[in-house]
């Protein structure tokens, strides 16, 4: 995994805060200096903040863990889908439904009806309705396909969020705090950092910024997905040496037991041939 340097930073524009009057004083520890009267970051702690975040949502893609990818605002929602996408994570860029991760089973049930009407146009069930119900049925599946599709394969509460701009996603941020996951997210000036564990200070704006921070993240989840490959390959070529040792194993006894019975009659007969002997 490569980190950005200073200068790809810079030249993405994530030293860029808000205006003073703006801003948060909790993120006071991550502001370089003010000018004209607009906020820069230290982009030394964005480097090192974003780098230990990667680190650790690496070990989270190694132990198979699902990270949910939250962004609604309308210069991320392209470019958080794609990312996310790109390392198979469920993700949010819709309004986030109140109650998505508190509520978890009635938004699994939601997605359930979506899969059971998916099974109802196979089977032929849904070409026996009325034109109207088929009318009702198509926008039901389009709407639940736009709020839900993208966390159709989240069987579970996610183990960490990522969220971009925690000020607009609070809901969500809470939601996590509430049960105990971990949040990831970029914070900006304006943003309160004390309810986010792993803090990304940086522009939470600006396309380029979210973009490149996104790729660095979604980078360090792909090579933790690669060496759980990886283990699990080898883990999986140890258990076949493991059976077939064993299977030689057996094998070879079996043709130890069978050498040892025909071996004992030939014994006996030799035992038995004095006795004949004295009894003539």
């Amino acid at each position: 995994m490569s980190t950005p340097n200073f200068d790809q930073l810079l030249e993405a524009g994530c030293h860029f805060g808000h205006m003073k009057r703006k801003w948060n004083p909790a993120m006071a520890p991550y502001i370089f200096m003010e000018r004209n009267g607009i906020h820069i970051i230290d982009l030394y702690k964005t480097q090192a903040k974003l780098e230990d975040a990667a680190n650790v949502l690496r070990n989270f893609a190694k132990s198979g863990k699902k990270i949910l990818f939250v962004a609604t605002k309308k210069q991320a929602k392209e470019i958080l889908a794609e990312k996310a996408k790109s390392v198979g994570m469920p993700y949010v860029i819709e309004r986030w439904p109140g109650g998505m991760l508190t509520n978890f089973p009635t938004i699994r049930k939601a997605v359930k009806k979506m899969a059971s009407i998916d099974k109802m146009t196979k089977d032929g069930t849904f070409d026996n309705l009325s034109k109207r119900e088929k009318l009702q049925i198509t926008r039901q599946r389009a709407k639940l396909e736009k709020n839900l599709g993208s966390i159709a394969d989240l069987n579970r509460l996610p183990s960490a969020l990522f969220v971009v701009d925690v000020a607009k996603e609070h809901i969500a941020v809470a939601e996590a705090n509430r049960l105990g996951i971990p949040v990831f997210a970029i914070v900006d000036t304006n943003s309160n950092p004390n309810d986010v564990d792993y803090i990304i200070p940086a522009n939470d704006d600006a396309s380029k910024s979210i973009d490149l921070i996104l790729s660095t993240v979604c980078e360090a989840i792909n090579e933790g997905l690669a060496e759980r490959k990886v283990e699990k390959a080898d883990e999986k070529a140890a258990s076949e040496n493991g059976e077939a040792a064993a299977r030689r194993e057996g094998s070879r006894r079996r043709v130890n037991r069978r050498a040892d019975s025909a071996e004992a009659p030939a014994s006996e007969e030799t035992a038995e041939a004095p006795v004949a002997e004295v009894a003539e």
